[in-house]
């Protein structure tokens, strides 16, 4: 299994596959250790509480009723910092895609609110809801989600132009150099590669200088250089662009890309980790599905 990088300075100007991410030293908070502990071991950067990007309070989400009844959230309380690379992982069933669907404003909860920044997405009508996805987030899904018909650089500017707005050509042409597509805008889905694929729906998220970019398993379809594409794009996209980046991953190397992970089951947030590294995510979840 290939090593991650060791630091997280990153060139804009590398190619993805050459750029190289970086990773402190990865602590695992419990609230059962001594509180001196978490504090010497703590790194610096994150002793200051970090703005909010998005935050949930007492989120509730239950599918179906009575004997049925399925929650999927249990009444979670969780920030996403601003500025900051987030992972969320957890078993099976454990409500991680859940809680990405409804604070990205996919999918609306049964009680609690959702914010981002300061807009309460909860009561929110359909319309407007639309609106401040297509305005204010961006998405990177597992399959894509290119239509067909248009080509590379239609894809990326399509959300803009569906809202009307007019597309940074300068800002463009730096995210699809940076992606490597540049050679490739001209180019139909069928005919880029998957990894390419992945690219344009990072590029796409990107232009718009979305407030935050939510990715479900985006690396679940790729190979292994094509995965480390696409997670050191979402990490030179937090370090160099200063962008908000939250993910879903059961993959504990993606999730080792990530400043923050958060993990739940049976619907809560049961642990966190900053600086996270592969031994200690499968260690944790190693406890959690143990």
């Amino acid at each position: 299994m290939a090593s991650t990088p060791s630091n997280r300075s990153q060139s804009a100007d590398q190619p993805p596959a050459e750029q190289a991410s970086s990773y402190g030293r990865h602590v695992l908070h419990n609230d059962d250790a001594p509180q001196e502990s978490i504090q010497e071991s703590t790194p610096e950067n994150h002793s200051t509480p970090r703005v909010a990007a998005a935050r949930a309070q007492q989120l509730f989400k239950q599918y179906g009723e009575g004997d049925t009844a399925v929650i999927a959230l249990d009444h979670v309380d969780v920030e996403f910092g601003k500025n900051q690379f987030t992972a969320i992982m957890g078993p099976s069933g454990s409500g991680k895609s859940t809680l990405m669907h409804t604070m990205a404003g996919l999918d609306a909860a049964t009680s609690g609110d959702v914010f981002l920044g300061d807009t309460n997405l909860t009561g929110m009508k359909d319309k407007e809801i639309t609106s401040l996805r297509r305005d204010r987030l961006g998405f990177i899904f597992q399959s894509f989600n290119l239509v067909p018909t248009l080509t590379a650089a239609e894809n990326i500017t399509l959300p803009s132009d569906i809202a009307g707005n007019t597309v940074d050509q300068e800002w463009f042409d730096e995210v699809t150099s940076r992606l490597g597509l540049a050679n490739r805008l001209d180019h139909r889905p069928a005919e880029l590669s998957g990894g390419q694929q992945q690219r344009v729906a990072c590029a796409r998220a990107l232009v718009s200088r979305p407030e935050i970019i939510f990715g479900d398993e985006p690396t679940g379809n790729l190979d292994s250089n094509s995965s480390t594409e696409v997670l050191q794009i979402l990490r030179t996209a937090v370090d160099e662009d200063n962008q908000t980046v939250v993910i879903v991953t059961h993959d504990a190397r993606a999730a080792s890309y990530a400043d923050r992970v958060i993990f739940l089951a049976d619907g809560r947030v049961v642990d966190e980790m900053y600086d996270p590294t592969m031994d200690k995510i499968l260690q944790t979840m190693s406890g959690i599905e143990g």
